[in-house]
């Protein structure tokens, strides 16, 4: 009997309207003389945003290197049997998890009208150095400590989740043959947990990247503040925003390239089981017929 494929009219009427309303977006913004697109090829190399840019990108990699290092510290002592640390750690994570970034930012801005002067020592024993507060916490200090610790909070359910997807078999096999609980964390379990850590850490890297505008509120000059400090001025709003805008999405982009490239790394494993269980079957096949 002769074949016939299978109609799918509403995928079709789906299609063409989503392809009516991109034309319709396109011929706006292609026509419409209230975009100035001349104004914003006239700022997007410009130098207050290409610093702003700059401050951007520095402050996403170093918020998310605090958050990457001290998530994954916390989410180890939350694993952990001491209920010392486990505690310690849920405490951290309930505690920067549940108030507001802005006022996690505010706070270490002003954190010298709390500590004017921040001891380095034993608690309760000699102190060695003494920092004033007001010269060592500045406006980059703070974003980088305001930023990096809230991400750990997230950053350390992340990596737990990872951790708790490796089964508990891969430990118990490591501990028979006699590797200690470092090399154990180190070797068997964060390589295999990394392919659940990976996808949503790179959200959380794209999310930082766009979560840095914020601060703005304690005066740092980045991409967003710099298009703002700008418009402020000229009045040209919406140029500057559709610069700042074309900027995030080519980082965004780049990103997320090598998000792409870096699951596709540690996912090897689960490619070639694949493929195994493909030309097994059609062994399997070959056999019966």
């Amino acid at each position: 009997m002769p074949v016939v494929r299978v109609r799918y009219y509403g995928r079709w009427f789906a299609g063409a309207l989503i392809l009516l309303v991109l034309a319709a977006m396109v011929r706006s913004a292609v026509t419409n003389p209230r975009f100035q697109w001349q104004v914003v090829w006239d700022y997007l190399f410009d130098a207050s945003i290409l610093s702003g840019l700059y401050n951007t990108l520095w402050l996403t990699v170093v918020a998310m290197f605090i958050g990457v290092t001290l998530g994954t510290v916390v989410a180890v002592m939350r694993s952990s049997k001491n209920p010392v640390l486990s505690q310690s750690a849920a405490a951290y994570a309930w505690a920067f998890r549940g108030t507001p970034l802005l006022v996690q930012l505010i706070f270490w801005y002003n954190i010298a009208a709390l500590y004017p002067v921040i001891e380095i020592g034993i608690p309760f024993g000699p102190t060695f150095a003494s920092l004033d507060a007001n010269t060592y916490i500045t406006v980059y200090v703070a974003a980088a400590l305001g930023l990096g610790l809230n991400e750990a909070a997230y950053m350390s359910e992340i990596v737990r989740s990872g951790l708790n997807a490796v089964h508990p078999g891969q430990r118990e096999a490591a501990e028979a043959l006699g590797m200690s609980s470092r090399r154990i964390l180190v070797r068997i379990i964060l390589p295999q947990a990394m392919r659940v850590i990976i996808p949503p850490t790179g959200n959380q890297l794209i999310g930082m990247l766009k979560t840095t505008s914020v601060v703005s509120v304690i005066a740092l000059q980045e991409l967003l503040y710099s298009a703002q400090l700008i418009y402020s001025t000229t009045f040209q709003t919406i140029p500057l925003l559709i610069v700042a805008s074309l900027w995030y999405l080519l980082i965004t982009t780049v990103l997320s390239i090598g998000q792409h490239y870096l699951e596709r790394h540690f996912g090897r494993s689960d490619l070639a089981s694949t493929r195994s269980t493909a030309i097994d079957e059609e062994s399997d096949d070959d056999d019966h017929k």
